[in-house]
C-alpha cells in the first residue's frame, strides 16, 4: 500500500479524529473507506446529470412551499 499526504481544514480533521476514536480504527482506514464510497458513486453512464452536479443544493432554501416542484398552481403566469 502506498502512502499519500493531504491537507485538511481543522474542523474536518477534528471530525475525522472523533470518528476514528468512536469506531476505534485508524484515521487512514476511515479516509480509505470514504474515498471508496465517494469514487464509486458515479451514475451508470459515467456522465453526471444536472441533479448530480447540484444535489447538495436541493432543498437548502427555507420557507418555500413543500410542493413547489409538483404543484402547477405555482407556475401560473410564469413566462408571460
Amino acid at each position: 500500500m502506498q502512502t499519500i499526504s493531504l491537507k485538511l481544514p481543522d474542523d474536518l480533521l477534528a471530525d475525522l479524529e472523533r470518528e476514528a476514536n468512536a469506531r476505534r480504527v485508524s484515521k487512514s482506514s476511515i479516509v480509505r473507506e470514504s474515498l471508496k464510497i465517494a469514487l464509486r458513486k458515479k451514475p451508470p453512464t459515467g456522465k453526471l446529470s444536472c441533479y448530480d452536479r447540484a444535489r447538495d443544493l436541493a432543498g437548502i432554501i427555507k420557507g418555500l412551499p413543500r410542493d413547489l416542484a409538483e404543484n402547477s398552481d405555482y407556475m401560473e403566469g410564469f413566462g408571460e
